[in-house]
């Protein structure tokens, strides 16, 4: 007896065409098409997914820098200051500090300052 793969083919199909829904004319309700589509699209979100990463930290230290320089500090500056004065925090808590609280970001600063100015003199 002949075995066609219907049932296997047409949930293959159904897996590529699910996660082609959306795309734009013929990528969406042809085969070929909408898997080469597909196949781009996950490695694309894939890569995608490793810069978001970067990204975040480049928003994370664009804040900083605003709210130092509201301080009289460039991130440089701040960021050095924190390391001598002992300051454990990582960039994500200092921005969201910053955001949302800027009398602490203030006191921060301020022990930031601290640190920096016995090496200056």
């Amino acid at each position: 007896m002949r075995i066609k793969y219907s049932v296997a083919r047409n949930k293959r199909k159904k897996k590529i065409f699910k996660l082609a829904k959306g795309y734009y004319a013929n990528k969406k309700n042809r085969l070929r098409m909408a898997t080469q589509q597909v196949k781009k699209s996950l490695a694309v979100a894939y890569e995608h997914r490793k810069d978001r990463k970067g990204d975040m930290r480049q928003l994370w230290i664009m804040r900083l820098n605003a709210a130092a320089r509201e301080e009289g500090l460039s991130y440089s500056k701040f960021m050095n200051g924190l390391k001598k004065a002992n300051i454990d925090i990582n960039r994500k808590m200092l921005s969201e500090i910053a955001l949302k609280d800027p009398a602490s970001f203030k006191q921060i600063a301020e022990l930031a300052k601290k640190a920096l100015t016995p090496a200056a003199a």
